[in-house]
């Protein structure tokens, strides 16, 4: 099954399950699966418990259905994902380094 058809039938379900995992919850909040890292590392979205950094992480379907109607969470959360790439973008201009002082002027 493809991602459009799994993501199509989850949304479908009448009950959701209490506990979602990050694709799911991406799902559910109408975010990519990729910006729930993002989230949070901005510490805008919690995993319950205290997972492992490379471990499966979970969320309160309780929580993400208040920030789902949450309008201001929504406009935070979509700013830092845009803040995100505008870093990511910016270094990679400057190619990952702090940008160094002009040959023309002198160092003392």
């Amino acid at each position: 099954m493809n991602a459009i058809a799994q993501q199509t039938e989850f949304l479908s379900w009448k009950i959701v399950p209490a506990r979602l995992d990050a694709l799911q919850a991406a799902w559910f909040l109408g975010f990519e699966p990729h910006e729930i890292p993002m989230l949070i590392a901005a510490g805008l979205l919690k995993p319950l418990g205290h997972p492992a950094r490379n471990s499966t992480k979970f969320f309160a379907t309780e929580s993400l259905e208040q920030f789902r109607r949450d309008e201001k969470w929504l406009a935070r959360a979509s700013d830092a994902i845009r803040n995100y790439w505008r870093e990511r973008n910016a270094r990679k201009k400057s190619g990952g380094r702090k940008p160094k002082a002009s040959a023309s002027q002198p160092t003392l």
